[in-house]
């Protein structure tokens, strides 16, 4: 996938430290950003599924693993 250029609104003196450090500012957003949104997606389907997961736990429970009786360990 191609890059795209975005505007970005920083602390002056965030950018400033990061530039003297050498710091790739784009890199080290987008990879804040990708991190943020794998994050949100994961908390979005845990969310989304809370029901299900709780409903299959609670038959997991009360009537034990599906094909218990076929495992070899």
């Amino acid at each position: 996938m191609g890059r795209i250029k975005v505007n970005l609104t920083l602390d002056a003196e965030v950018a400033e430290t990061a530039r003297a450090l050498g710091l790739n500012m784009s890199r080290l957003a987008e990879q804040a950003i990708a991190e943020a949104t794998k994050a949100e997606r994961n908390r979005l389907w845990r969310a989304e599924t809370r029901a299900a997961n709780a409903a299959y736990a609670e038959e997991v429970a009360r009537d034990g693993l599906p094909l218990a009786a076929w495992r070899s360990f």
